[in-house]
């Protein structure tokens, strides 16, 4: 027997090519077929601009809630359902460039940081979540395959993963049930006489059974007396029988939660320090195979990975990238010289690599320098006409972890995309859609060919898929007229799997809030978000915070459906989200320069703190105005905080910026306008002094002007005295104001940033576009202080600022 044993041992090595040294035979590596596709992968964006033009390097942070991972349990596998894809909290493992200054960041995390610069605190931080059981207590529709993805192409590249890794396409010759039960029989013969040699044979020559009778193996009484011997051997294997079982683990399908699995695991953690980083890594990518999540034995091959880093090759260090990504985590300590080493290795990988790369990085959420990062994207654009669809799509999503603005790639996403579309699948052209929107970057072409491909891909949307494409597109401002069958199609997928959302309340929202971006209110989904039930499940959600999402839609609807007669939240619930936000946003955006010193200057202008209020007039926008009154002739009228429903005290409504008094005094230069300039050159000629009506438009050519020693600023000779910098600061006449405004004039004043705009364009961003619609709706009119003039005028004189601000407030009366 024991030398049948070892004849019969001999072909199997072929099999385990971990175990061969030096070994030159190029690995051809399919799909396995199990959904890896559904990334199981790791979201703020961080958007910086690349061109000399940008103003002080501007990024975007972006970590919308519903899209990211839960930690996985030790001993569990990732549960093939909606959560599937959703990434790990990042809030503490955000790139290092992340931490340099920004001054217009966007947090846009289902957690309390919801109004830097306003964005849509839109989804998830996620904690760990308890093991899911394994049938859902909820119906759920199975999702019909779409695309098939070779989501291990990269081990195609080159010949050196054939010693690291598992080729599951290179399954052993199976064998007939016939030939199995004599197997089985032995077992039952030789019980615990068995010796190691012949438990790890037996199980290796079980796993060539024909995958359809792989299920009546595991239910044999005969094979889990088998495991149970393999149990008592385990101490006995030698390192190659050990990696012998548990390859054929992974050819017996062996469910990923199996006790045994435990066991076997905890030995490898014991020999972890004697066994070669080959092993090591083979044994790694067994355990994926197997769908295994084994943090502690990985923290060993980390632990070796520092020891022996200058021995690693390209493939070690790709496939290390690529357990890294499957185990959801980067060992702080080793980031810095695998990042090193990546760097040197750069120039040599092939598409594939680079593609496998990325999506490592982001799933496991590691953060490298900015340059690190421009620099694989330079090299995946150098390389993408012969990326795969999903090497592509992979790099999308480490910008959209990264989120650093890279200009060529995505110029270059505007002619693959179109070309690819109707190729791909739902998955792919959903990360491309949400890393658009992380991005802030619309291109018409990408949109529109996502859009013409999706609803033939209907059937095969998850309720997540839905809803991020939903999200992504209204959050780009992509009108339901420029592609109706699209909103209707995922509109219509929702209600068809609306008990999905009973599990995911998160994704019901993400897709509500999407459509709302976009003026669209679906009344029969929307009566379900807002349904006491579901309110409660939302709620009772510990790894989420979904309560701001639901007063955003809840106060939405009352606005843009005012005949409204479904549920509503709870005035407690309403309330208790209110103050919380502006909790936040006192400690966060009240305290921005800009909005400081446009509340300071606004009230120089119009006479006092009691004329201008800083308070969120829509709280739901997770924003804050500026608001002001006027009355009918443009006279100021004083804002009493007491009647707004925000959580505004009097002693907030003001700055703590002291009155600048005498201002007119100063003997500074005026930056002014051609408009401007010829009404003051003209005054002495006027019988009636400058009147809100007969105020200039919004500057559009500027010229600085710098004062001379007599004080004179123009070379018409026309001295800035005290009467025009009065008819500057505060008009005086009244019966002026347009006669179509009746009674008091309510302006919303914003001071807005780039961040509430696409990139490189005037759309705004859905939230945005949807305050501005929705202030009109309650009342206010809109007058923005524009970051592209605002920003500047920080830096000029008091006089200045007051000129702007008085174009802006009385040219908004027109």
């Amino acid at each position: 027997m024991a030398a049948c044993v070892l004849c019969r041992r001999v072909p199997r090595l072929c099999y385990l090519p971990g175990l061969r040294k030096d070994s030159t035979q190029a690995q051809h590596v399919p799909v396995k077929q199990k959904d890896e596709t559904d990334d199981h992968e790791g979201k703020k964006g961080v958007l910086q601009h690349q061109d000399a033009s940008s103003q002080g390097g501007y990024r975007l942070y972006y970590n919308p809630s519903s899209y990211h991972y839960s930690v996985w349990n030790s001993g569990t596998s990732q549960s093939q359902t909606d959560n599937d894809e959703d990434e790990p909290c990042i809030s503490t493992l955000a790139p290092s460039f992340w931490q340099q200054s920004n001054r217009y960041s966007v947090s846009c995390s289902r957690h309390l940081s919801s109004s830097k610069n306003t964005l849509l605190d839109l989804a998830f931080n996620k904690g760990p979540e308890p093991e899911m059981p394994s049938v859902s207590p909820y119906y759920r529709k199975p999702t019909l395959p779409d695309v098939k993805v070779d989501t291990r192409a990269f081990l195609k590249c080159r010949p050196g993963y054939a010693s690291i890794t598992l080729d599951l396409t290179q399954r052993p010759r199976s064998i007939e049930w016939e030939e199995a039960l004599p197997l089985l029989q032995k077992v039952t013969i030789l019980k615990g006489s068995m010796k190691p040699c012949d438990v790890s044979q037996f199980l290796v020559e079980l796993s060539h059974l024909h995958p359809d009778k792989m299920s009546l193996v595991r239910s044999d009484q005969r094979f889990i007396m088998l495991l149970r011997y393999s149990v008592e051997n385990l101490r006995l294997f030698n390192d190659l029988q050990l990696l012998e079982v548990l390859q054929s683990f992974v050819w017996l399908d062996m469910p990923c939660a199996h006790t045994v699995l435990g066991l076997y695991e905890a030995e490898l953690c014991r020999r972890a320090n004697q066994m070669s980083l080959h092993q090591l890594l083979l044994a790694a990518d067994l355990w994926r195979c197997i769908g295994r999540q084994v943090p502690q034995f990985l923290q060993h091959l980390y632990d070796s990975v520092r020891l022996h880093l200058g021995q690693m090759g390209v493939p070690e260090l790709v496939q290390l990238l690529y357990i890294m990504g499957e185990g959801r985590r980067s060992p702080k300590d080793l980031i810095y010289p695998v990042e090193q080493h990546l760097m040197r290795h750069l120039q040599q990988l092939y598409p594939e690599e680079v593609g496998a790369v990325c999506l490592g990085l982001f799933k496991s959420q590691t953060s490298i320098s900015e340059g690190s990062v421009t620099r694989i994207v330079d090299k995946a654009h150098s390389l993408v006409e012969d990326m795969s669809d999903f090497a592509m799509v992979n790099v999308l999503k480490f910008l959209r972890f990264s989120y650093l603005y890279h200009r060529a790639w995505l110029q270059a996403m505007a002619q693959e995309v179109p070309r690819r579309a109707n190729r791909m699948g739902v998955k792919g052209l959903m990360h491309v859609a949400l890393a658009c929107s992380a991005l802030h970057y619309r291109d018409d072409n990408i949109l529109m060919a996502i859009a013409e491909r999706v609803p033939s891909l209907v059937p095969h949307c998850r309720s997540k898929d839905s809803c991020k494409l939903l999200w992504a597109f209204g959050t780009l401002g992509f009108l339901p007229v420029q592609s109706p069958s699209f909103y209707l199609s995922l509109t219509e997928a929702l209600r068809r799997r609306k008990a999905e959302f009973q599990r995911y309340p998160e994704h019901l929202l993400t897709g509500l809030l999407g459509l709302a971006f976009v003026s669209e209110f679906p009344e029969d989904l929307i009566a379900l978000a807002l349904s006491p039930d579901f309110v409660n499940i939302a709620l009772k959600s510990t790894q989420l915070e979904l309560k701001k999402d639901l007063f955003t839609l809840d106060e939405a609807v009352a606005l843009e459906l005012p005949q409204w007669s479904g549920p509503r939240l709870s005035c407690e619930l309403r309330e208790e989200v209110t103050e919380m936000l502006w909790k936040f946003a006192q400690s966060d955006v009240c305290q921005k320069p800009e909005v400081q010193e446009a509340e300071s200057a606004l009230q120089d202008l119009l006479g006092g703190e009691k004329f201008v209020c800083k308070r969120m007039i829509l709280p739901h926008t997770r924003s804050i105005d500026l608001e002001v009154h006027l009355d009918t002739t443009g006279q100021p009228i004083p804002v009493n905080p007491a009647s707004h429903t925000a959580t505004l005290s009097p002693e907030n409504s003001s700055s703590t910026f002291p009155s600048h008094q005498g201002w007119g005094r100063m003997n500074i230069g005026v930056t002014i306008t051609e408009e401007l300039l010829a009404q003051l050159t003209n005054t002495k000629n006027t019988p009636e002094p400058l009147t809100p009506s007969s105020t200039i438009k919004r500057p559009t050519s500027l010229h600085r002007v710098e004062p001379d020693e007599g004080g004179r600023l123009f070379d018409t000779g026309l001295d800035l005295t005290s009467d025009i910098i009065e008819i500057l600061a505060k008009p005086s006449s009244r019966g002026s104001a347009p006669q179509n405004f009746k009674g008091t004039v309510k302006l919303g004043i914003q001071v807005s940033s780039r961040n509430h705009y696409c990139y490189h364009s005037q759309q705004l961003l859905g939230l945005h576009a949807m305050k501005r619609r929705q202030l009109k709706l309650a009342g206010y009119t809109v007058v923005e202080l524009n970051h592209q003039e605002w920003s500047p005028m920080l830096r000029k004189t008091r006089a200045e600022k007051l000129a702007y601000l008085h174009c802006k407030v009385y040219n908004s009366l027109r």
